[in-house]
């Protein structure tokens, strides 16, 4: 182009008299001179036009980074609220973003409504404060996200650690499962393993005998492999264990860990289980003394078995004619203790048995030693210079010696982390036959899911490790088929040598009596006619 004009130039000398171009070059400058003040002037008003052409552009962009810059503020909030002790996010250059992130959006807010008044020029000369925005908030997204660190995301999230995790773990993988898509979250130190060996096994009093890890890890209790640690590596399942979460922001799809840590999930299991009921939470009187135990989680077997081999051939108090109760009661007897069950209840398990099938049961105890107290509860107990449990006081005035006391009395599902975001019913998390929750994306299984079901026409909670296996199997797919079925549970134990085979006949029994019809358990047990084993 340069050397096209060049040449014009040339031409147009050598063809036009040099007088003519001493006439008129004083008129050109002026006109080259006016030309640039004109431009000069009306730059900014072209930069402006510009600016307003692409206006609308750069509103939905301010938008989206708005949005996104909302969504790291939340997350960092929420983590600033779970590190209550203070933490990584505790810095006042952290509280200082918070307010510059205020401000920015309240200066937003003013364009937006400015926007709306559809002035003149209004349009054009916002256009260039929109356009520094939209670099502000890119400046403070990354320095938000710094401060987040890395965020841990995952496809699938499975909180809690227990039976109901190790077997959604196994169906994910069995229904087709990339490396890295699903974690397991724990509080728990150890990989998911099943539970009721903790009143079984894993207080048989001979070393040889006692079930200890890795022995029971899921799925051995359903009779499938066992599913070691190294299991989840070779599958790509990420095992984050001895990681509280304290946090939960569903809309957001956020968990924040004791630690401080984020997680992100696409799909969540929540499978928190239950905890037990305390009797320190009804501030019985001494009811935080030592060797007073509750039996949920592989820590709490650990302490009750040293306090077994502690007080040798002692006094066993165990309060609670329920589940734990009997199998533990069991358990303490066979360890050579002198064992005494008290519990409110006419019978044992009442809400289970019918009075014939406890009394064969409270019977049997009692021949093989057992002490049975009934239609009363503990008020209080006595302890030693030591602060070690020596006495139990029950309501009728009678005071049990007492070198251990195991507490059975219930327990209550774990829900408080999703109050408030996710539908609620007995006492559970409300869910449908697929186990789904109010929220798209979250499911619930085992001690925590309310489902319907269709043999009652009602919705119940479930508290048993079938339905724990179950349910995380049948849920996970659901998430994968978006199809499952709904099943009855049977509950199976060994008390002192007492066997239950699974046929139908305890069943059809109880239902022609019209007792487990009643009840709401009838779901816990299915076992046949107990027999002695001979």
């Amino acid at each position: 182009m340069y050397l096209k004009n060049h040449v014009y130039v040339k031409y147009l000398l050598n063809v036009i008299p040099i007088q003519v171009f001493t006439r008129y070059l004083p008129m050109a400058s002026s006109f080259n001179l006016v030309i640039g003040s004109a431009k000069f002037i009306f730059a900014p008003i072209e930069r402006c036009l510009n600016c307003k052409r692409n206006f609308d552009e750069n509103m939905k962009i301010l938008q989206k980074l708005l949005k996104e810059l909302n969504t790291v503020k939340e997350v960092i909030e929420l983590r600033l609220s779970a590190e209550i002790h203070g933490g990584t996010m505790q810095t006042e250059e952290v509280k200082n973003w918070l307010d510059d992130v205020q401000r920015i959006k309240t200066e937003i807010e003013i364009i937006e409504h400015k926007t709306k008044e559809k002035k003149f020029l209004s349009r054009a000369f916002l256009g260039k404060t929109v356009e520094e925005k939209v670099f502000e908030l890119k400046a403070f997204l990354r320095k938000g996200k710094a401060f987040l660190g890395m965020v841990k995301s995952f496809k699938y999230i499975i909180v809690g650690g227990g039976v109901a995790a190790g077997y959604a773990a196994r169906e994910f993988d069995r229904q087709g499962l990339k490396p890295g898509q699903l974690a397991i979250i724990s509080k728990e130190s150890v990989a998911p393993y099943e539970r009721p060996t903790l009143s079984k096994g894993y207080l048989n009093p001979n070393p040889k005998a006692a079930a200890r890890l890795p022995e029971f890890h899921v799925c051995v209790g359903s009779g499938g492999d066992r599913l070691l640690p190294d299991w989840y590596k070779e599958k790509g399942i990420q095992l984050i264990l001895g990681t509280e979460i304290v946090k939960v922001n569903l809309a957001l799809k956020t968990l924040v860990s004791a630690a401080g840590e984020i997680f992100k999930f696409q799909t969540l299991i929540i499978a928190t289980g239950s905890t037990v009921i305390r009797l320190t939470d009804f501030k019985v009187e001494g009811a935080d003394a030592k060797n007073i135990f509750y039996l949920r989680e592989l820590e709490d077997a650990d302490k009750l078995v040293e306090s077994i081999k502690m007080k040798k051939h002692g006094k066993a108090v165990i309060i609670g004619g329920g589940y734990i109760g009997l199998e533990v009661a069991a358990a303490m007897r066979i360890n050579d203790f002198d064992v005494t069950m008290v519990y409110p209840d006419p019978w044992c398990m009442p809400r289970l048995f019918t009075p014939t099938i406890a009394a064969f049961y409270e019977s049997y105890y009692e021949n093989k030693g057992i002490k049975i107290i009934k239609g009363t509860v503990s008020v209080g107990f006595n302890a030693n210079a030591n602060g070690e449990v020596k006495g139990v006081k029950l309501k009728d005035g009678r005071v049990l010696e007492a070198d251990i006391v195991v507490v059975g009395v219930g327990a209550r599902p774990l829900t408080a982390l999703f109050k408030g975001q996710l539908e609620e019913d007995r006492g559970g998390i409300k869910t449908d036959g697929f186990f789904k929750t109010s929220m798209p994306g979250v499911y619930a299984v085992g001690d925590v899911a309310s489902f319907p079901i269709k043999l009652y026409n009602e919705t119940r909670r479930v508290e048993h490790v079938d339905h724990a296996r179950k349910s995380a199997e049948h849920a996970v797919k659901a998430i994968k088929a978006n199809e499952t079925e709904t099943t009855i549970h049977y509950h199976r134990s060994r008390n002192l040598g007492l066997i239950g085979s699974k046929t139908e006949r305890l069943l059809e029994l109880s239902l022609k009596v019209g007792h487990l019809k009643k009840t709401r358990l009838l779901q816990r047990f299915q076992d046949s006619i107990l027999q002695l084993r001979t």
